[in-house]
């Protein structure tokens, strides 16, 4: 089974709730797939690291031969190459490394060299194998390491954890959209609550069964609790303000191997996500 645990933004709890239910397993991989800022090995501080890099190809143009006929530049529909001084230009940021322009140049003159945007770790926790996505800093899309994290992962057997990126856009649709089901976390509240909405239209977009964890509640977020009614979600864990959890996590401490509370808390909450999942 493999279950994506979101949030509509960044301090939601995330990847608490993802390294966590990857504990309480005991055996299971963990992908972290957000590839800007990858926090779940902080947690697991994995051991017998291998690194493999990630790299992307670029069109590379041979202005000799370019016979300046645009024929690339109206194939490419992202608008990353245009025609300048008498010779093509490439705006490698919004390249999607499709390959289309060298397909339909007919001159030869474009060929693809490899540029690198990343790198992928694999190591283990005891028997949580922990794979994390590292984007290089300055590259516009994580996609790609994205791409690759999860072709490690899914070569796994067992549960799969995918810790997604924060938010809604492109990097979060390709985190989820191999998922069995979804997690949405969410903090009861009116910025929690906005961006929560966000996910819940997303995953359902994409056809993905889904439940609800509510962190850090101290006490009910009304409309959140009647969202969550009228729509059917089941509320599948709440997690309130527990000072040993804070202090735990604040350590790099995964809560459910170090407190007995935690560690019921998330073996329930599996038992939960295989309904959820039917």
């Amino acid at each position: 089974m493999k279950i994506a645990i979101l949030s509509g933004k960044g301090g939601a709890g995330k990847t608490l709730i993802a390294v966590n239910l990857a504990a309480a397993a005991k055996k299971a991989t963990y992908i972290d797939c957000d590839v800007e800022e990858p926090n779940g090995r902080l947690f697991f501080n994995p051991t017998d690291v291998k690194e493999t890099p990630v790299n992307t190809l670029l069109p590379k143009f041979d202005a000799t031969l370019c016979t300046g006929c645009l024929e690339c530049v109206q194939f490419c529909r992202f608008n990353a190459l245009v025609y300048i001084k008498e010779k093509p230009k490439l705006f490698d940021e919004i390249c999607h490394s499709c390959g289309g322009c060298q397909m339909v140049c007919k001159a030869g003159a474009i060929s693809e060299v490899e540029h690198p945007v990343g790198h992928i770790e694999q190591g283990f926790h005891h028997d949580i194998c922990v794979i994390t996505g590292i984007l290089n800093p300055g590259e516009a899309s994580g996609i790609p390491v994205i791409k690759n994290a999860q072709k490690q992962g899914f070569e796994q057997e067992g549960l799969i954890v995918i810790d997604c990126p924060p938010g809604s856009a492109c990097s979060v649709m390709e985190s989820v959209s191999a998922a069995d089901c979804c997690i949405l976390v969410a903090e009861p509240t009116a910025f929690g609550f906005h961006n929560f909405r966000m996910n819940y239209e997303l995953v359902t977009l994409l056809g993905k069964p889904c439940g609800v964890v509510i962190n850090k509640q101290d006490q009910p977020y009304q409309p959140l609790e009647q969202f969550c009614i009228e729509h059917h979600l089941p509320v599948l864990m709440r997690i309130p303000y527990n000072q040993n959890f804070a202090a735990l996590a604040s350590k790099g401490e995964i809560i459910c191997e170090k407190d007995e509370t935690a560690k019921a808390m998330f073996a329930e909450l599996l038992k939960k996500i295989g309904g959820v999942a039917k």
